[in-house]
């Protein structure tokens, strides 16, 4: 018979040390609090401390670390550099053993829990939950863990849901709030939102800059950050997209815009624009302004205008990418002649003269200047007369009673068409039918919704550009109240708010478009 003898193994399959190593073991702990309060700050600072003095009190463990992460969710690891770190050490073998609150600490995504076990089990690291209990060398402890991560994971979402239960009732509510660390000119005092008086001058600053100097977006950055402006955040220097978040925000009027933004997935926290998906809620007069808000609507309306060019803004010249070639659409810009004797000169031309091969003629600067005047002095020759007309256009365009008909009426019909296309719906499924009966009949009330629903999208539109239109006006008005009713000079302050554009004719006139729509054309004089 054979003798079989049994030779004792002297290695664990775990930790791939000897069995009769005396090495401590390498351990470190993880900590994680999931927000910035004070409350919680203290949470941290406790379980950093409590780790580092349990590790060295054990005679056969080895101190390594605390790992930690402040104010980070746990529902991923993508942003957790403390958790990151602690990983790579452990599998490039400087940790033996890891130590952990709970497994909502380590994190809160099944998959995730169970990934970084395995991965970390394969390389002899060990992971010990205190509140659960758990080592994960144990044979038991892989389906445990399974079973209360997922908990963890549905307490997750649990809460998720219930902060944006209560996000959504605060905005329904019309409660505003900031990011008052990186948003400038605000601050929270006593619970109230304040203007910081020093950072408000400069956003009063950025908006002259841009309606009445006529500069461009990254000039003003450029200008700023030369003149060394505080940023008055985290960024040390200005860029274009600073100044475009400060002309477009709502905020620096005293409104607010609420759910701009939203959570996708509580999983991994992308942050999505709402383009339509859940109800916004606009607030008027929810704080102190900093910008008037006709001020604001002109600037709105300035960077439409901009974005309508053909070519790319520039503010090189007095004219601002107002003077506008007439035959092929592009800017005129400067040339200048004999740059090097005493017969210098500057004219303007088209910038794409040649290549467009256009027809339209070089202007001299006195030229532009004085047709200008002309066209200014005629529209402003009988001031109080041109208010007055442009508030009876402001009470014809607020005047929306009719298309607000059409639009009810349009929205009221289609809602019945849906009653009756899910009437049609639920009783073909019901009930045996011609199919082709059917099909004809769904044919003809879809053919009957679009329609409905092209009236209504007619009728909205109209309605925009007729607010549109007034808000302009409004902003007209105020401009020419405290403009002269005749200038004698050039002034590029007038050019750039009273103006909306100047197109250059092959006939050598130019025809001056205003804000208020009224146009001029005026024609030059013989040379």
């Amino acid at each position: 018979m054979a003798k079989v003898r049994v030779i004792p193994s002297t290695i664990n399959p775990l930790t791939l040390k000897p069995l009769s190593s005396n090495l401590k073991r390498k351990v470190a702990a993880y900590a994680r609090v999931s927000t910035d309060s004070d409350e919680q700050a203290s949470s941290y600072d406790a379980q950093v401390e409590f780790y580092k003095h349990h590790i060295q009190e054990k005679p056969d463990w080895e101190y390594v670390d605390v790992y930690a992460d402040e104010g980070i969710s746990g529902t991923n690891t993508k942003k957790r550099d403390g958790f990151l770190k602690m990983i790579k050490d452990a599998m490039s073998g400087k940790i033996n053993l890891i130590l952990t609150k709970s497994i909502s600490r380590f994190a809160r995504n099944t998959l995730d829990t169970i990934s970084y076990i395995r991965k970390l089990k394969s390389a002899g690291v060990e992971v010990y939950f205190e509140k659960e209990n758990i080592w994960t060398f144990d044979s038991k402890s892989e389906m445990v863990l399974s079973m209360l991560a997922a908990i963890a994971q549905e307490e997750s979402r649990s809460i998720s849901e219930n902060v944006k239960i209560g996000i959504r009732w605060r905005y329904n509510q019309g409660k505003v709030s900031m990011p008052y660390k990186k948003f400038i000119g605000y601050d929270k005092v006593d619970g109230r939102i304040v203007v910081v008086e020093e950072q408000a001058e400069v956003i009063r600053k950025i908006y002259k800059m841009f309606l009445r100097d006529g500069m461009s977006r990254t000039a003003i950055a450029d200008k700023l950050n030369e003149d060394n402006v505080p940023k008055f955040g985290s960024e040390t220097k200005w860029t274009m997209l600073n100044i475009n978040s400060i002309l477009t925000n709502e905020k620096y009027k005293g409104d607010a815009l609420l759910q701009k933004v939203y959570v996708d997935n509580y999983l991994d926290h992308n942050v999505k624009k709402n383009d339509g998906v859940l109800p916004q809620y606009y607030v008027e007069n929810s704080h102190p302004a900093i910008i008037d808000k006709n001020e604001w609507n002109m600037v709105q309306d300035e960077l439409k205008r901009r974005e309508k060019f053909k070519y790319s803004y520039s503010n090189k010249n007095d004219y601002s990418s107002k003077l506008i070639c007439g035959c092929c659409g592009h800017f005129y810009g400067p040339k200048v002649w004999h740059s090097t004797d005493k017969y210098r000169s500057v004219t303007w031309q088209c910038n794409k003269k040649f290549k467009n091969k256009c027809d339209t003629p070089n202007l001299s600067s006195a030229e532009i200047n004085t047709m200008f005047i002309e066209a200014y002095n005629s529209v402003m020759v009988n001031k109080e007369a041109l208010i007055i007309t442009c508030e009876d256009m402001i009470e014809y365009l607020t005047d929306t009673s009719e298309i607000d008909k059409a639009i009810d009426e349009a929205t009221q019909e289609m809602k019945e068409i849906e009653i009756l296309v899910n009437s049609l719906i639920k009783d073909n499924a019901n009930r045996s039918q011609s199919q082709e009966e059917y099909q004809v009949k769904y044919n003809e009330y879809s053919e009957r919704f679009s329609k409905a629903k092209g009236r209504l999208e007619k009728a909205t539109s109209e309605k925009l550009c007729m607010k549109e239109k007034a808000d302009s006006m409004i902003c007209f008005i105020k401009e020419i109240q405290d403009e002269p009713s005749v200038i004698t000079k050039f002034d590029p302050v007038i050019w750039n708010t009273m103006l909306e554009q100047a197109v250059v004719n092959k006939d050598s006139s130019i025809t001056f478009k205003f804000k208020n729509g009224v146009e001029k054309n005026i024609k030059m004089k013989k040379r």
